[in-house]
């Protein structure tokens, strides 16, 4: 990576334009955009939002053990990883990745490498809340320290 790459929880509102168009240096062929957006339905239930909370020093520390192992792995150039947290109303950006590469099968792998394991390992939470006036945490991964991984 040319630069130290962008890993970051924020509750502001995710600019995945911005992202995209500071992503990519002369020498790579693609840029892969990822957003995930809050649906209305999950597992049945209808969603009215979301709310996620996070430990952001770790979660970000986390997010750059793992932008680093995608880029080692798949000789990427740059990579951007935002998380939001807070509230989320449906259609709203909740991660937004971007990875620049010379070439763009290393783009989605890197990219998709990148969503899977934030899932697994970043210290982010998420509780629905659903359109009954219900809500409840869904069920996450508790993150490893690096020493226990497999």
């Amino acid at each position: 990576m040319s630069e130290t790459p962008l890993c970051r929880v924020t509750a502001d509102p995710i600019d995945s334009c911005a992202l995209l168009a500071n992503a990519t240096a002369d020498s790579d062929g693609a840029a892969l955009l990822f957003v995930g957006v809050v649906r209305n339905v999950n597992d049945g239930r209808e969603v009215g939002h979301l709310d996620y909370q996070a430990y952001p020093e770790m979660a970000e520390a986390t997010l750059r053990e793992i932008v680093q192992e995608a880029h080692s792995k798949w000789e990427t150039g740059n990579i951007s990883v935002v998380h939001r947290i807070g509230r989320l109303e449906i259609g709203e950006a909740s991660v937004a990745i971007v990875v620049a590469s010379p070439h763009r099968g290393n783009a989605y792998d890197a990219s998709r490498y990148i969503i899977e394991e934030l899932k697994k390992r970043v210290p982010i939470w998420k509780r629905e809340g659903y359109t009954s006036g219900e809500s409840e945490w869904l069920q996450g991964t508790t993150p490893q320290p690096a020493g226990e991984r497999s």
